[in-house]
């Protein structure tokens, strides 16, 4: 005898009521629970899942600037937050932002997108863009550190509430240490993992530390990290935007694309493109009282 996962529809939105919207939910089953508040309108459903419902969702969520999930009822507060840093955490692209202190922010733009969007080996594309930024001064890193990089929205309301709850907090980055150790302190991260940038005392040589974190790490990342714990990758939930993130979201209990690029968004069933990252805590539900404000 085989039994039907019992799943659960969260929608979130600051713009508009979703009553109507979970109604109309393709599969709902039994009658909506409103979890509003405090500027927030959140609204759960049980639903049957399916190809169907996640298109009528790409097609009627965003008219009323609403993210949803799609989650299994059990297990739904999770033990581990792994998460990417650079248009996750933080709104910019740290490699970018230090390429414009060298006047070659644009050619190196280019090709960070090209990998984000899965265009071009990770690795190959991290090594060229660190080639380019030889012989910038260190001075550089601290200057961009300062004035480019910033929180995004929610991002320490959303780790101060799951630490608040018991879960382990680690920042995984393709990028760089210089940034990530900072910008973990900023959010209240446990740890971080990323990258080397090697210098010479004085300047970037444009050489990247061996062997380089990428998709394969971040994925290895989580398996280390929930193990640790004495759980499964079922126990974490996993955030990023780009293509060397998707290993570690499709393993995790809950992968979530943040503003994500095409190729990250089309293989999860929880995407954050309107609100902020407090959505990731509904999607595990967490109520707005149990918020941790920053």
């Amino acid at each position: 005898m085989t039994h039907t996962q019992t799943l659960v529809l969260t929608l979130v939105s600051r713009a508009g009521d979703l009553a109507r919207l979970a109604a109309r939910a393709p599969g709902g089953a039994g009658a909506a629970i409103d979890r509003s508040g405090g500027g927030w309108h959140v609204v759960e459903r049980g639903v049957a899942g399916g190809a169907d419902l996640v298109s009528w969702l790409e097609a009627e969520a965003p008219a009323l600037g609403a993210d949803w999930a799609i989650t299994p009822a059990t297990n739904r507060k999770k033990r581990l937050l792994i998460s990417d840093m650079d248009s996750t955490i933080i709104g910019q692209e740290c490699l970018d932002e230090l390429a414009d202190f060298a006047g070659l922010k644009a050619e190196v733009s280019a090709i960070t997108e090209r990998a984000m969007r899965g265009e071009l080996d990770f690795a190959g594309a991290l090594t060229q863009r660190v080639a380019m930024l030889k012989g910038l001064k260190l001075e550089a890193l601290a200057a961009c550190h300062e004035q480019r990089v910033r929180l995004n929205p929610g991002a320490r309301e959303l780790v101060e509430t799951m630490k608040a709850h018991g879960a382990r907090c680690v920042l995984v980055s393709g990028g760089f240490r210089y940034f990530t150790s900072r910008v973990a302190a900023m959010a209240g991260f446990h740890a971080d993992r990323a990258n080397t940038l090697i210098d010479d005392g004085a300047a970037l040589t444009g050489d990247v530390g061996q062997p380089i974190l990428g998709r394969e790490a971040k994925l290895a990342a989580l398996i280390e990290e929930t193990a640790a714990l004495g759980g499964t990758a079922d126990d974490a939930i996993a955030m990023g935007d780009g293509a060397n993130d998707l290993d570690m979201i499709r393993a995790a209990g809950l992968g979530v694309a943040y503003k994500a690029k095409p190729i990250v968004a089309a293989e999860t069933l929880a995407r954050i493109q309107h609100t902020d990252l407090r959505a990731a805590l509904f999607f595990q539900g967490y109520t707005v009282d149990q918020i941790v404000s920053s």
